[in-house]
């Protein structure tokens, strides 16, 4: 090989790793925003940049996953593939066309043992292959309502939570998902009567919000690790846990109210509802779950330690609110 060709395939190489860490907001120890840039460490495949915190006097960088030779996000995108049931060998394929690094199979298997208690996707893994290829495994469309919401639908996961006896109450989920897929109403969806834009404060005398460090916190911790874009928070997030936990079942599920079923839920069911509207309420569930005998919502928050998940009309409501990197379940 020639000088000049080994000259541009390093450089090539270089121009690949990518800059981990550009985008941080506070210090990961103190949580303090008084934080400068404080040069790069360069890695064998990627680039990490440090941050200094006036506050404590700390060097950190974003990535706390210490002593990878390969980079997290080249792990969990491996993760994924693997439990979207493509092979080793396929997935090992695919993550060097992707970011030009080579996995060996061996090393893939070491990592699928590595982060087993945190995809328990694996026990149901198998089970969903025989009924789905990769492609079609997971159902996704983009819906065009006044920004760009990825819904998205595990079909073998659905299925086979739907298939458990604690669980048939729920099974009306299933055609009403696919019907949001196939027959969703879009020209409710392009209006600004957004439920989350909602100034009216619910009474919370009987509710109790507590902080809970739960699954869906853990993997927020590792999956944001990888994020150098905040408005990819979302969709990376939701990515990894529709494809590698055992009981998200959809995320960016469109729902919606029209003022008649508002009305009626307060006559027919005595709901007490402080929202008064002439056009249909509409919003997306973040993400969807089925777990317990019970189907769970949750809304993922970037600033949830700061933020009141729920208006209250209460002077001193009983909150306690969720920890920063949380999503409460």
């Amino acid at each position: 090989m020639s000088h000049r060709a080994s000259r541009s395939r390093s450089t090539s190489s270089l121009q690949r790793r990518q800059l981990v860490g550009s985008n941080v907001e506070r210090c990961i120890y103190c949580q303090g925003i008084e934080i400068r840039r404080e040069g790069r460490r360069e890695k064998k495949h990627e680039i990490v940049r440090l941050w200094y915190c006036r506050r404590c006097d700390r060097v950190f960088t974003p990535v706390r996953a210490k002593g990878k030779t390969y980079p997290l996000k080249v792990i969990l995108e491996s993760l994924i593939l693997y439990y979207r049931g493509e092979t080793r060998e396929r997935t090992s394929k695919v993550i060097h066309e992707r970011f030009g690094i080579a996995v060996p199979a061996r090393t893939l298997a070491t990592w699928i043992a590595a982060y087993r208690d945190l995809t328990p996707y694996a026990r149901l893994r198998d089970e969903c292959a025989k009924s789905f290829r990769p492609n079609r495994l997971i159902r996704s469309l983009r819906l065009h309502h006044q920004q760009v919401y990825e819904y998205r639908i595990h079909r073998g996961k659905l299925a086979a939570t739907l298939a458990a006896r604690e669980q048939e109450p729920f099974k009306p989920l299933e055609p009403f998902l696919a019907e949001m897929a196939d027959a969703c109403p879009q020209h409710l969806f392009r209006s600004d009567a957004r439920a989350s834009q909602g100034k009216a404060a619910l009474d919370l005398d009987a509710v109790e919000i507590k902080a809970k460090r739960n699954h869906a916190c853990r993997l927020t911790d590792l999956v944001l690790q990888t994020v150098t874009h905040h408005k990819r928070r979302h969709d990376e997030l939701q990515r990894f846990m529709l494809t590698t936990d055992s009981v998200t079942v959809a995320v960016e599920v469109p729902v919606y109210l029209t003022p008649v079923e508002i009305a009626h839920a307060k006559r027919a069911y005595g709901f007490r509802i402080p929202i008064e509207t002439e056009l249909a309420l509409t919003g997306h569930i973040d993400v969807l779950q089925i777990r317990h005998g019970a189907i769970h919502i949750l809304d993922y928050i970037p600033n949830a330690n700061r933020e009141k998940p729920i208006a209250s009309n209460a002077p001193t409501p009983r909150i306690r609110h969720p920890a920063s990197l949380g999503m409460p379940a």
